[in-house]
């Protein structure tokens, strides 16, 4: 308790909105951080999801590579991998869920364009290069997820920390000083009412 607070009934009703303010900013706070905690494990399920898909295709994109890498020469495999241009046509744009700015990555899903003749290659080029590009594809989705997990997670400490503050200094505090302020208020009346009684009963009222 704060012995500078002068035991008034102003002080009351300023600490009685400065603890209604903090009760509502803690029950605001302790929502969004349910939300934002919600939002984070749907992101952790499907990303999960995502990693498993891209595990597998890795492997199968892999084992066709080396497939062809000796049916058809490591040389000339690496020729071919240099004709592929880099993708660049996609955008990053962001979306909010509480606040929070997470990423949307747009771009154009290729259709399976070969960067090679079928002069001197064989199926298992084929296959590695369209599971390749599933991949690629995955990993926009991934790279996508992982960063809205991030984000959402740093959301979720700094609305914790926040929270926290509320729970366990501000709301205590004015609680203490509500209860303060009104049994001193309360002593007071009490005390004037019997100096008021004491009067009456001198003028013989």
């Amino acid at each position: 308790m704060d012995e500078n607070i002068a035991y008034t009934k102003t002080n009351l009703i300023s600490a009685k909105g400065t603890l209604d303010l903090s009760l509502k900013g803690f029950d605001l706070l302790d929502k969004k951080r349910n939300v934002l905690i919600m939002s984070m494990m749907g992101f952790i399920d499907k990303a999960e999801a995502v990693q498993n898909k891209v595990t597998v295709i890795f492997e199968e994109a892999y084992e066709a590579l080396q497939t062809a890498n000796i049916t058809m020469g490591i040389t000339n495999v690496e020729q071919i991998s240099q004709s592929v241009p880099e993708f660049e046509d996609f955008h990053i744009l962001d979306k909010s869920i509480m606040g929070v700015e997470i990423p949307e990555i747009l771009h154009k899903e290729q259709s399976l364009e070969r960067y090679y003749s079928f002069y001197n290659t064989n199926t298992a080029l084929d296959v590695a290069f369209k599971k390749f590009q599933e991949v690629k594809e995955l990993l926009f989705e991934l790279s996508e997820i992982e960063d809205s997990v991030y984000k959402l997670a740093m959301e979720v400490k700094r609305t914790q920390k926040r929270a926290n503050a509320l729970q366990n200094i501000q709301i205590p505090k004015y609680k203490g000083i509500v209860k303060a302020i009104t049994d001193v208020l309360e002593e007071k009346e009490r005390e004037d009412f019997f100096r008021l009684k004491v009067v009456k009963k001198k003028h013989g009222e």
